[in-house]
Formats: structure tokens, sequence, C-alpha cells
């Protein structure tokens, strides 16, 4: 058995390898109304059926307000619950763990989708809202957000909670918080972002005051058996802005107030900025965080093959790998993986036996047999795309 298919636990969850996927933004509702449909259902199940340890939904809305785009999904209402439940259903059927990343999206809420021929906010005129964010500093090409006042924060904590408890209604058997991409609560963290003069702005610990909120909030609400995660950008890669070293300290606090892991990515709060682009580059920063915190972490960005995915859960760089466009390419990249790492997995599903990677393909693949080819990489699409 190989590192990245050995199984892991985290409080009440046991996952049955450390290949999971990350948040992919979808931007497919079709009415509008936060709704996840048949795409959601095929989408997710498809990595659930392919063999991976965790299936994790997109950036999934706590309220109307906070969503990317009108398409976005969300988890407000028992609409969203009863239709989520049905996904989730058949995540776990086949042996996935099934996990919701809650997210607001602040400043960088009601835009467009990426294939939409509109840049920008979307005005509430053409069916959009007004974004609101910790200060009223725009994302470059948006609109300028309102500045949220003080007493409207226990409200937005209290969204996150509502939402976490309908998760678990639905069946969801992990809860990540999303502090990462430039959405709300790393617009909080960052002072590139948050330039308030209250308690929720200035030093670090009134930076991440609203993050350490919702982390123990939903704790308090969820109780002791479920995993919650934190998804941080571990720097804005932009001088004076967010880094490493806080989001280690920031990562300790909230493993104090509930937090289990953390689910490091980067980027995503300012444009224009220089990001190295090889294979692995943000292995290091969850290395850092891991370290540092002394808290468990997975790693994610442009990390495309079994054995680079296996060497950084081996060396201890990471606990467990974080795959989205590798996996939208192979929803059953585990079962590739595995064949090529020479492992024998238990649960492989019986309609699909007879297309089982066999050791003999895994040596033609070995000896140089041709392969689909990568995409370069290009500069990421910070919006969940991992």
């Amino acid at each position: 058995m190989t590192s990245l298919f050995s199984p892991l636990t985290l409080r009440g969850t046991t996952f049955r390898n450390r290949l999971w996927v990350a948040p992919l933004c979808q931007y497919s509702v079709e009415k509008r109304d936060g709704v996840p449909t048949d795409w959601h259902l095929v989408h997710l199940g498809s990595f659930a059926l392919g063999g991976a340890g965790l299936v994790m939904t997109e950036a999934t809305s706590v309220s109307p307000e906070g969503r990317i785009s009108p398409q976005d999904t969300g988890l407000w209402n028992d609409d969203q619950r009863d239709a989520w439940a049905r996904v989730v259903s058949f995540i776990r059927s086949q042996g996935a763990v099934a996990g919701i990343q809650l997210a607001h999206a602040g400043r960088k809420a009601s835009t467009a989708r990426q294939w939409d021929h509109h840049r920008g906010t979307w005005s509430p005129e053409d069916g959009g809202w007004e974004p609101v964010a910790p200060s009223a500093i725009a994302f470059d090409g948006y609109a300028t957000p309102r500045a949220l006042d003080a007493s409207e924060l226990a409200g937005i904590v209290a969204d996150f909670v509502a939402s976490a408890l309908r998760a678990l209604d639905s069946g969801f058997q992990l809860i990540e918080i999303h502090a990462a991409h430039g959405y709300l609560v790393h617009q909080f963290l960052s002072p590139l972002s948050n330039q308030r003069t209250d308690e929720y702005g200035g030093g670090l610990e009134n930076r991440a005051r609203l993050l350490l909120e919702i982390v123990a909030a939903i704790r308090a609400a969820v109780g002791t058996e479920v995993p919650l995660l934190v998804r941080f950008s571990a720097t804005d890669w932009a001088e004076g802005g967010w880094d490493q070293e806080q989001t280690a300290t920031v990562a300790g606090w909230a493993r104090d107030a509930g937090a289990d892991f953390f689910d490091i990515s980067t980027g995503g709060l300012v444009s224009g900025v220089r990001i190295p682009l090889t294979p692995g580059y943000q292995v290091p920063f969850a290395e850092f965080v891991h370290k540092t915190a002394d808290a468990p972490v997975s790693a994610v960005g442009l990390i495309t093959e079994a054995r680079q995915a296996n060497d950084i859960i081996e060396s201890g760089q990471a606990d467990a790998v974080m795959m989205g466009r590798e996996m939208m390419r192979d929803p059953h990249f585990a079962w590739r993986a595995a064949a090529e790492l020479g492992v024998e997995l238990g649960y492989y599903p019986p309609q699909y036996e007879r297309a089982r990677w066999s050791y003999e393909k895994r040596a033609s693949v070995s000896a140089g047999a041709a392969k689909p080819a990568v995409p370069a990489p290009r500069e990421p699409a910070t919006e969940d795309s991992a």
C-alpha cells in the first residue's frame, strides 16, 4: 500500500485514500436559485465512482448575496438542502466521503461566468446585486463593494452555521470554510483588502476575528464528530499582503477554535501578480503551514501525476493531495493512479470490472506508451478551479 492510498481519519470520518477532489466551481445552476442540478450529480458523482477519497463541492454560498455568480449553488434554504441530499447519497454510495465548501464571495460576488460575454460585476438592473466587503475597495475591474457594518457580521456567522446544519441534514460528512481565493473571509484576513479601524481590522488578531468566530460557531453547532476544514490562500503573491507566516499563525488559532485540517492554496485576492507556475508550485506553502502550525494539511496546484502525488504524501509535505483539473480531465484518475503505483484496491466498482487497469497496462505506460497530453500551465483561475 502506498502513502497516497492509505486511509486517513479525521474525528469520526475515515477517508479510503488521500487523493481528494478539490472544489471546482461549475456556474451551472439553471434557474439562478442556488439549487444543484443533474449536472452537479453527474459531475461530482463521477469522481466518487472513480475512486477519490473525498469529493468536495464547489464553493456553495451561505446566502443569496454571497454567490460568486447568479449560477452558483447555495445552501441557505431547504430546497437546496433537499437537492444536495440526492447528490450526497450517490457520492456516499460509491464509498467516497462527501464534503461541502461553504463560502461567501464578498467583493467578488455578482459576477459573470468565465464564458459569459461580460466582464466584471452584474448590476442589479441586469440581475445582479450589490457586493459587500470588509472595506469599500474594489477587486480590479469589479464594482466597488459596500463596506459591511460591524453589526452585520454576526448575521454572516449565523449564515455559515445555518448552512452547516443544512449540510449535515443533506448527509454531508465534512464541512470546509472557504477563506481563500479573494473571497469574503480572505478579504478580512488580508491587509490589502481590509482597512477597517474597528475590532475586525488592523492587527492580525482582528483581521482573523471573523474566521475564528465562524469556526467556533460551526464547531459548537455541529458537535465533535464532524471534520471541519479551512481553505487558505497562503499568499497573496503581493507585497504587503497575506503570507504564509500569517497563514500558519491563524491556522493554529483556527485549530484551537475547532478546525481540524487546512486546505492550502494561494492567490486570488489581487490581479496582476506574478505566479511561478511549475508542477506542485503550491506544495511548499502547504508544507510550511503543516510544519509551522503542527497541523494536518492538503496540497493543491499543478499536481497531475500519480508518482508526484504519492511523493508529496510520502515525503511528509502534506497529509492529502487535492486535485482539480486533472480530475476533470480524467474523473477516474484514482483507478489509473493505483495501477501505475502497483496498488490493488478493494473498492473497484463491479460494473467497471472488465475495464480495470491491469498491471500489464501499468507496465506498458511505464515503458513509454503514449499518454494523454497535459495542457501547458497557464495563469490559474482562482475561482476554485484548482
